[in-house]
Formats: C-alpha cells, sequence, structure tokens
C-alpha cells in the first residue's frame, strides 16, 4: 500500500528579528549588484558595443531585474516573507512543489557560488602578490566568511558595512581619474567587437543581485516594508552608477585598451590600489551574502518537509534571531569539498540559470495572483500582472540568450526536483495560487462547452453507483476502464438518512477519494443521504452536475433482491425518460479467469442500443488492460439465406465504422436465443447486451433478462438515452 502523504507545517519561532531595510537589503543587494563583473568586465563591455551600446545593455537588463523587483515587492507587501526569501514566496503563491522544485536547486547555486566568489578573490590575491597557493587562500577566506555568518547576522551585516566603504572608495578614485590616451567617444563601440547580445550576455549577471536581500527576510524587522524598499532602492542606485560609468570609461581610454586590459580602471583610477580593494570587497561582499542566504532557504526547506525526513534537524534554529547555524555548517562542508575542486567554470552557466529560474517563477507568481485578482491578494504595493508577465519572458529570453544548453539542464534539474517532491504527496496547510488557476479555466471552460451535446467529442460523464467502493470495485473499475483518464465519472453512495450529518459526509467524501486515488483511479466522489437509496439515486440525477456538465450515463449493478425489483426497475424508467444511458454491469469475473481477450457484442441493430454497445466496446478496448481483447459482433437469423445478406450487410458495417471487429452471424436452427447466447459466449470474457425501452411490462421482462444472463460472464446491459444521436458519434470517428 502505497505510503501515506507527509503533512509538513511551517513552524513561526518567536524572534525578535533587528535587521533594517538598509542593513538587511539594500546593502546585501547594492553589493552583489557591484560586484566583480562591473570591475572586471564592464570595461569590455563598452569596448565592445560603445558608449550608446553600453547604456542600452545596461537598461534593458536593469528593465528585467527591475520588473522582478516589482514582482517581489508586490508579494513580499501581501504577506510576511518568513525564512526563506523567494523559496518562501514562491511556494505560498504555486505550491509546495514548485517551491521546492525551484528552492532545492537555489540552495545550491547559493551555496555553491560562495566558492565561485571565494575562488574569484584568491585569484586576485595571487596575481596581485604572487607568492601564495590559491587554493589554501580561498579555503581560508571560505572559513573566515562562514565563521562571520556563525557568529551571527548581525556581525556580518557590520562587516558588510567596510566592504561598501571599499567599493565606494574605489568608485570615487575612478570618477577623480585621468585618461590615459587621448580618444574618440565610440558610439557603438569596435567595428571588429563582440555580438551585441553575447556581450549582453556576459553582463546580465552583474545586476543579478536582488535576491541578496530577499534571502534575509527572517531577519528583518520588517520585511514586508524592508523587502520592496530596500530591493528597489538597490536596483535604482545599481542603475544610475552602470549609467555613469560608461562616461568615464568611453572618455579616459580607447575601444581597443577597454578590450584587452581587464583591469583598465585600475590604470584609469585617481589610485590604482582602491580599485583592487574594491574587487576584494565585491568578492567578500557576495560571498557572505551568498553564506547568509543559502543556510536560510535550506532552514525553510527542512522545516515544510521537502528535504528529506533524516535532514529535518536542519529546520532548526539557534539564539535569539533564530539562526540556521547548522545550515550554515553543511553550507560550509559543501563549499569548502567545491573549492577543494577548485575549477567552476562547467558549472557556472548552470548556477546562473537557477538564478534566473526563481526570477522567472517569482514573476510568474506575481502575475497569476495579480491576474486571478483573487480577495486574498491585496499588495499594499500594486504592480498590475502585465509588467510580471513582461518579466517572466524576459527572463527566459536571458537565459536563452546567455547559455541555451545551461538553460534546458537547468529546466530539467527543476522538473526532475518537482516530479519527485510531487510523488511524495507532501501537504501543505497554505493555500496557493494553482486552486484559483483551475477555477478560472473551470469558469472559461464550462461557459464554453454550452448546452449541446457535440457528436464528435462525446465520453460517457457517468455517475457510478457503487456505494462503498470495496462493496462494487468492478463498478469502478469498468468505468474506469470505459473513461481512461479523458472523461469523467462520479462514485456515489447513498446512505441512509440521519446516519451522516453534512461534516461527516465531507469526511467520508475525502476518505473514498483517498482511497481511489491510492489505486490509481480519478474520480469524483459524492455522498448524499436519503429516505430510500431509490429515491436518493433520482434526487441525484436531478441535482446534480454544475450548468452544462452533467452526468449522461448512470452506472449501476445489477439487482440483487428480488423484493426490491419493482423498485429497481421503476428506477430504470425514470432514468430513461430523464433522458439518461443506464449501464447495468452484472460482474461475474469473479467465476471466470480474467483474461479480458474477448468481448461479444449482441448486435440490434444500429440504431438505439447498438451505436452505443458498439462505442462502449470500442472505449473499453482503448484501455491499456482490454488492449488486446477482440470485439465479436453477434447476430441470429432464422435461416442460412439471411445469415449471407446479413453477414454481407455487418461487414460492410463494420468495414464503413472503421471498427476492428469479427463478424458473426448464428443461424437459429429452431434454438432459441437463450440457448444460442449461452453456447456462443459461455467462454467470452465481457457479453454486452441491449436492453429494450422500459414500458408497463418492463419488470416481467427484466425478470426474463436475469434468469438469460445468470450463467453468463460479466455482462453489461446497455440502454441508450433517447434523443441522442449515438449513430453520429460513430460515423463522425470514421471520418477523421
Amino acid at each position: 500500500m502505497p505510503a501515506q502523504p507527509e503533512t509538513k507545517t511551517v513552524s513561526s519561532p518567536t524572534k525578535t528579528a533587528g535587521l533594517g531595510t538598509f542593513g538587511g537589503v539594500f546593502t546585501p543587494s547594492i553589493l552583489t549588484i557591484l560586484g566583480v563583473i562591473m570591475y572586471l568586465r564592464f570595461g569590455w563591455v563598452v569596448g565592445n558595443v560603445g558608449l550608446l551600446g553600453s547604456f542600452l545593455i545596461v537598461t534593458l537588463a536593469v528593465s528585467i531585474t527591475g520588473l522582478t523587483a516589482l514582482s517581489i515587492s508586490a508579494i513580499a507587501t501581501d504577506r510576511v516573507v518568513r525564512v526563506g526569501g523567494a523559496y518562501n514566496m514562491i511556494s505560498r503563491s504555486l505550491g509546495i512543489e514548485t517551491g521546492g522544485a525551484v528552492g532545492i536547486p537555489l540552495y545550491f547555486a547559493q551555496a555553491l557560488s560562495v566558492a565561485l566568489y571565494t575562488i574569484g578573490f584568491a585569484e586576485s590575491v595571487v596575481s596581485a602578490f604572487g607568492r601564495f597557493n590559491q587554493t589554501y587562500v580561498a579555503l581560508i577566506v571560505t572559513i573566515l566568511v562562514a565563521v562571520l555568518a556563525l557568529t551571527s547576522a548581525q556581525v556580518a551585516i557590520k562587516a558588510q558595512y567596510i566592504i561598501m566603504a571599499l567599493i565606494v572608495l574605489s568608485l570615487l578614485s575612478l570618477a577623480f581619474g585621468s585618461p590615459l590616451e587621448e580618444t574618440q567617444v565610440e558610439l557603438w563601440g569596435a567595428a571588429d567587437g563582440e555580438p551585441f547580445w553575447q556581450v549582453f550576455a556576459v553582463f546580465f549577471p552583474a545586476v543579478t543581485g536582488i535576491m541578496a536581500g530577499v534571502n534575509m527576510s527572517g531577519d528583518l524587522k520588517e520585511p514586508t516594508r524592508s523587502i520592496p524598499l530596500g530591493t528597489l532602492a538597490a536596483v535604482g542606485t545599481g542603475y544610475a552608477i552602470y549609467m555613469v560609468l560608461p562616461l568615464f570609461l568611453a572618455t579616459r581610454a580607447d575601444a581597443i585598451t577597454l578590450v584587452e586590459d581587464p583591469l583598465v580602471m585600475q590604470r584609469i583610477a585617481l589610485w590604482g590600489p582602491a580599485i583592487l580593494l574594491g574587487i576584494w570587497g565585491a568578492t567578500l561582499s557576495s560571498a557572505l551574502g551568498s553564506i547568509l542566504g543559502a543556510p536560510r532557504i535550506l532552514q525553510a526547506l527542512a522545516r515544510d518537509g521537502v528535504l528529506p525526513r533524516w535532514l529535518s534537524f536542519l529546520g532548526h534554529g539557534s539564539g535569539r534571531n533564530d539562526e540556521p547555524r547548522l545550515g550554515t555548517t553543511v553550507t560550509l562542508g559543501i563549499v569548502v569539498a567545491a573549492v577543494t575542486i577548485g575549477d567552476l567554470n562547467l558549472i557556472a552557466p548552470v548556477l546562473t540559470m537557477f538564478f534566473l529560474t526563481t526570477y522567472l517563477v517569482l514573476n510568474i507568481a506575481a502575475g497569476i495572483e495579480g491576474f486571478l485578482n483573487s480577495p486574498s491578494f491585496r499588495p499594499m504595493f500594486a504592480v498590475h500582472w502585465s509588467l510580471s508577465a513582461l518579466g517572466a519572458i524576459g527572463c527566459l529570453a536571458v537565459m536563452f540568450l546567455i547559455n541555451p544548453v545551461a538553460t534546458v539542464v537547468a529546466g530539467v534539474i527543476v522538473t526532475l526536483i518537482f516530479l519527485w517532491i510531487q510523488r511524495r504527496e507532501l501537504q501543505s496547510t497554505w493555500g496557493d495560487a494553482r486552486r484559483g488557476i483551475w477555477m478560472m479555466l473551470l469558469r472559461t471552460s464550462l461557459f464554453q462547452l454550452g448546452h449541446y451535446p457535440d457528436t464528435k467529442n462525446w465520453r460517457p460523464n457517468m455517475l457510478v453507483l457503487s456505494g462503498a467502493p470495496m462493496r462494487r470495485w468492478g463498478l469502478i473499475e469498468l468505468a474506469n476502464a470505459l473513461n481512461h483518464n479523458r472523461g469523467l465519472f462520479t462514485v456515489t453512495s447513498i446512505l441512509p438518512s440521519g446516519s451522516r450529518n453534512i461534516m461527516q459526509q465531507q469526511e467520508m467524501e475525502l476518505s473514498i477519494s483517498r482511497y481511489l486515488r491510492e489505486r490509481g483511479i480519478q474520480a469524483l466522489v459524492r455522498v448524499l443521504t436519503a429516505p430510500d437509496p431509490f429515491e436518493g439515486v433520482e434526487r441525484l440525477v436531478e441535482i446534480y452536475g454544475l450548468g452544462p456538465l452533467v452526468p449522461d450515463t448512470v452506472l449501476l449493478g445489477d439487482n440483487e433482491t428480488p423484493d426490491n425489483r419493482d423498485r429497481y426497475c421503476h428506477l430504470i424508467t425514470q432514468l430513461y425518460r430523464s433522458e439518461r444511458n443506464v449501464i447495468i454491469y452484472c460482474d461475474r469475473e469473479s467465476q471466470v479467469v480474467n483474461r479480458r481477450r474477448h468481448i461479444d457484442v449482441w448486435w440490434g441493430g444500429l440504431h438505439a442500443n447498438g451505436a452505443l454497445m458498439l462505442i462502449l466496446a470500442e472505449l473499453l478496448r482503448d484501455g491499456i488492460e482490454w488492449r488486446s481483447a477482440q470485439i465479436h459482433l453477434k447476430l441470429v437469423v432464422p435461416d442460412e439465406q439471411a445469415a449471407s445478406t446479413a453477414k454481407t450487410n455487418l461487414k460492410t458495417l463494420v468495414q464503413n465504422l472503421r471498427i476492428d471487429a469479427t463478424v458473426n452471424v448464428l443461424v437459429a436452427q429452431d434454438r432459441s436465443f437463450s440457448e444460442i447466447l449461452h453456447q456462443s459466449s459461455q467462454q467470452a470474457d465481457m457479453v454486452i447486451m441491449g436492453l429494450a425501452e422500459p414500458k408497463d411490462d418492463f419488470r416481467d421482462y427484466y425478470r426474463a433478462i436475469q434468469e438469460r444472463i445468470a450463467d453468463l460472464p460479466s455482462t453489461v446491459l446497455v440502454l441508450a438515452a433517447p434523443n441522442f444521436a449515438f449513430v453520429d458519434v460513430l460515423e463522425t470517428e470514421s471520418s477523421h
């Protein structure tokens, strides 16, 4: 039996988080934005695409991150963003599966990016002094950064102030520098420069630091205020700086120098070493931001039960501020292993894809919430859904521009994690936007369906009168075989009046739904109380449904009690008069070997029941379990002369309808139909027969039918609803 679904709730430890907007959001965000690419690659960007090209690239890149920042602001001002930042936002908007699918790769991206930054720091130190081992320097710096994060988020933030001062000093030194040579400003760069979009792809990661502050959400005093204010301020500040820097670079060095010299800023600056200090500050600040953010994502994943149970200890916090010290220690181990390996260039593009995937999904989440306009979504910072949609499109476009292969790899990884989490059937205690999406689609679909049936797309929408599923499981199996996850059917149970209150009925419906789902059956469930089961069925048929989507077929078991035969036959008559198809299943599978290879359809003509019987036989054979079955179309005629004509006509009919069926025309030869039926269908796996239209003598007629089929294998009795052309269903199918 499948394991029971895991139910996890998010614990909200009582703590007093003291980080404000400037220290908790703006500082880590702006320090990640003003990073290594600004110092070592921005000159290359300006040299390749020129002054105007640089302005265009910066504007396009910041537009995408700015739109994402607006989406983040909308979500953050609608609800309290707790530990986990982006993961928390996504899981509460699009569900725990989507949140986990993005959150797990995002954690590893954050963790491994620490190694990228510390290795970059070590490379610059070795380049400047040349006497150190790069791996040892990277390990020492990694451990020091982790110690800062373990000591306290407050201490780490204070360290970032020092780093910010170094970056400000480097920018001032650059601003007051002097030209290297006389230069003519290139508006669009060198003639043989790199293509525009390739340069854009190199620059774009420079503006992807907006999640650094969001990841600290659990340590913020007022996350709903600090996240939008600090994030948007960092985006605006970064944009202003990146728009001014090309002016200094393009007017102080020519395009060739800008392209060929990665440290051209150091030569232009008033005090060259300030640039080197800025590079070190940028790498250290980025490493510190990642080592602060990654464990908090891990902590949130563990608390929500996304991680395996044996990793649940990672959800524990330490100290007054609930800091994830266990998660930081685990993250340090991952980073040290990555630093020891050394070269992370092969996986760096995939890591960038995970960050961009997070942006993409955040935009989708905000866009969906805004589009649905749910009463529960009331952000103080309102953003039109179209802006979030534009941000999502921009993220996807940039992902393919940067690295199409890495985009596909990241997409496959996210999908596999999503399926893994979905398979575990985690249940969250919060609502998300998915139900709103399905409700919107359901509403649209219902109004598009209309009130008139379409013969081209007809499938039985069945009401299965099974009672408790385990008692008449054969009915549910038959309904599922006819449906094979493309139509609808509802499993119903009629209980005596007063036996269950409304709450107990709902609990029973949930219990039956869970029972069916565990056995791979997708069905709706309805439990109803009534003074009498027959009256309950009539009432259910009359009221059950939604708009034009009402059951058109009733599937029920054979009447087993002679005392109830009158009521049973009256029910069939009422169902027929209400223009419902009636399918009666006489389950005999316990009496024979279940081979599912032979279906007998006893023919009485194409109109009335005949067309529906053929449709049901075809639907049955379309399913996996009956796929190897052969349909035998059987007809009884009085003599050999009639047999020849009937056989020709039936073969022509089968050929025209494109149904794979074997035609069997049987000559009576003074035998009764009951004799022929028993002799011919005794070895069948399923027998399908039609019922006559209910009239005054229907009770006696049905008793005779019961006696006739008593010793047959499993039998389906079919009574087609009047006024529906099932012939058109067959002919429509055969014409395509």
